[in-house]
């Protein structure tokens, strides 16, 4: 019989050949060193990570999908003056009691808190519990803190006539009658404000049906009133921060004020803030708070709803902080 020519080599296979397991475990061992030479290969070529520096990380917008139901919204870091947030900042809308505020600051410029007038008429019915009574005696300083916090219209016509013949010593070419509305308009012109100006003191409507309201200015002008508001007179506006107030008269009568910004409790650090609602307007709200130590904001929603204005507020708060916190 012939003899094969490699014996042990012929065995080797005829066993490989005889058992299918054996060849099974031949070629997973073949197919992982092939894959391990593959890893070592890519780990040889691979390109090192590229570390990016934190301040070229793109921050995140924190207004970005921020839900609102005012038409009109403007918010600003006052410190660095960086615009956080805007939508439709310079359509020009109702103003309804923002007013009250450009009469606080003619107020303040020409008489002292101490100075005290009669009321001339009750600025509400009998019974109420914000009232300012006919022939009580009070101090200005209380009746704008009164007028502000409680956003009364009465009060607003009050002050303004009492402060009439003062506007005219100091502004002589003022209009005689409504030197106080004549010194609003001539204060937001001094101001740049072209597109604000006022026709009564209070700003309630004057005529629904025709579309006419007492006051008008775009979302950014009024953010610059109220910072010129809270960098100057700070004092006249600080009722506005309080839930309500006592009040005592120079007479030593009692006043109560309740304050009409419902979302009071949810902005911390309040320099400023005032409400307006007309239905010429809707729902107005303006604050100034801090974000920090000495880190003002001004924040202003025009044309929202009643209810809105205060979810709105809350909504742009929490968003200012969060992104003035990236800078």
């Amino acid at each position: 019989m012939p003899q094969h020519p490699n014996p042990s080599r012929h065995n080797i296979i005829s066993i490989i050949a005889r058992s299918p397991h054996v060849v099974g475990i031949a070629a997973l061992i073949l197919t992982g060193l092939c894959a391990f030479a593959l890893v070592l290969t890519y780990m040889g070529t691979r390109p090192e990570p590229v570390v990016v520096p934190a301040e070229e990380v793109q921050k995140i917008d924190a207004f970005n999908g921020i839900l609102l139901e005012a038409k009109s919204v403007y918010v600003q870091d006052l410190v660095t003056g960086k615009v956080l947030f805007r939508r439709n900042a310079e359509e020009q809308l109702p103003l309804a009691s923002l007013t009250k505020v450009a009469l606080a600051l003619v107020v303040a410029e020409v008489a002292s808190p101490d100075t005290v007038i009669t009321i001339p008429y009750d600025t509400a019915p009998p019974g109420s519990a914000e009232r300012l009574a006919q022939g009580d005696h009070w101090r200005i300083g209380d009746v704008l803190s009164f007028t502000l916090t409680a956003s009364s219209n009465q009060g607003a016509d009050i002050l303004a006539a009492a402060v009439e013949d003062a506007v005219r010593a100091k502004y002589p070419q003022a209009t005689e009658g409504s030197a106080a509305i004549w010194r609003m308009n001539d204060l937001s012109h001094s101001l740049g404000l072209t597109h604000m100006y006022f026709l009564n003191d209070s700003g309630l409507d004057l005529d629904v049906a025709a579309g006419r309201s007492g006051a008008y200015a775009t979302a950014r002008e009024v953010a610059t009133l109220f910072a010129y508001a809270a960098s100057t007179t700070p004092a006249t506006f600080s009722g506005t921060t309080r839930d309500g107030l006592l009040l005592t008269g120079a007479d030593g009568t009692k006043a109560s004020a309740y304050n009409t910004n419902e979302a009071l409790g949810a902005i911390p650090g309040l320099i400023m803030g005032k409400t307006g609602f007309t239905d010429l307007a809707g729902g107005n709200l303006t604050v100034v708070f801090d974000v920090g130590l000495s880190h003002p904001v001004v924040a202003v929603v025009l044309g929202s709803t009643q209810e809105g204005r205060f979810s709105d507020m809350k909504r742009i708060v929490t968003a200012a902080r969060k992104a003035v916190a990236q800078e």
